[in-house]
């Protein structure tokens, strides 16, 4: 009886390592593919995305299938997200405005005056404990960032140029989101903010149904809003914030060793916002003012008078939403600690 039990016993043990091995081999053995997704073209988003592509599939040894899709060809931004947090896309790059409503926490990069370059920005965001707390974004939802980007100054076109904290008054402007931390800062300047969908700011800036919107550089080129108005302010302290955001679960399923791998190679490509990305930012302005755009900035005065102003209103927002204040005060620690 004895060594009937100890037979079975070793005959388990055996069928489970057995098991273990052949689960592990099968991992090593599969092969993935990794769908990455972006709604623009020929910028800083797509340069990374082919930077990734060409690491990730050099180091998995095919192991890993990687799949560029510039200009939204997987669908618009809002389908593209939903699809990261189901699992049918595995990386996309939103602004972090469009994340709001999967997490409330991605609005604080919204605040202005945080950084004051992309430089610093970066040099901020790459500290590890800002890592870890940007890690933890959209867990809930199944999804996580791999890194906050600056993609370039956030700019205020307007059919009434924005020179001084003065012109905002009066206007009518659309901006990113509808929580309090985004149009409390612009109505400390007089601004009436409304919200829209980015297919609606065209025809609103030409019927005047708005007097101006916010929105990241390459957007005013893109879609060639120099035929609309002229005067494209830079806000300062400001920069469309976006973000890599993956599917968690996908992430796991590719195995320790595999999973580290990516991780690495799109902090290689990261690197691309502070080198591509600032040289695109002069590209953009030259196509901008070769259409006979206008590029405005600020007086030094005026510009410290602006952030001033909008960050006036944030102590009472964040006064009532205690993990929002944490994450605030943490990035603008990093902020300091990392400013030249």
């Amino acid at each position: 009886m004895m060594l009937a039990r100890r037979i079975a016993v070793l005959a388990a043990s055996t069928f489970t390592l057995a098991a273990a091995q052949f689960a592990g081999d099968a991992v090593a053995q599969q092969q993935f593919t990794m769908k990455l997704s972006t709604a623009s073209l020929n910028d800083v988003n797509h340069e990374f995305m082919k930077a990734l592509k060409t690491g990730v599939e050099s180091r998995s040894g095919g192991k890993i299938k990687v799949e560029i899709y510039p200009a939204s060809q997987l669908g618009p931004m809002v389908r593209t997200i939903e699809g990261v947090a189901v699992g049918t896309v595995e990386m996309d790059f939103p602004p972090v405005s469009f994340l709001v409503g999967m997490d409330r926490r991605y609005v604080v990069f919204d605040v202005p005056g945080l950084f004051d370059s992309i430089e610093h920005g970066h040099r901020a965001l790459a500290d590890p404990d800002i890592r870890k707390r940007v890690a933890t974004l959209g867990a809930a939802r199944g999804v996580e960032s791999l890194f906050v980007a600056l993609s370039g100054p956030l700019m205020m076109l307007s059919h009434k140029p924005v020179h001084t904290v003065a012109d905002f008054k009066g206007q009518k402007i659309r901006v990113p989101g509808g929580t309090p931390l985004q149009i409390e800062p612009l109505k400390k300047l007089g601004v009436s903010p409304v919200t829209m969908s980015p297919s609606e700011m065209m025809p609103a800036m030409q019927n005047r149904a708005i007097d101006g919107f916010y929105t990241g550089f390459p957007i005013l080129t893109a879609f060639k809003y120099y035929d609309v108005a002229k005067g494209a302010t830079q806000l300062p302290g400001s920069f469309l914030m976006l973000t890599a955001l993956v599917n968690r679960n996908f992430m796991k399923s590719l195995g320790t060793d595999l999973e580290a791998m990516v991780r690495e190679e799109a902090r290689k490509a990261e690197r691309l916002y502070t080198t591509f990305g600032v040289e695109d930012v002069a590209r953009i302005r030259a196509t901008w003012e070769k259409n006979g755009g206008q590029f405005i900035q600020m007086a030094p005065a005026e510009a410290r008078r602006y952030i001033q102003e909008v960050t006036s209103a944030l102590p009472p927002i964040l006064a009532g939403e205690p993990q929002l204040k944490e994450d605030y005060d943490a990035y603008l620690a990093a902020a300091n600690k990392y400013r030249k």
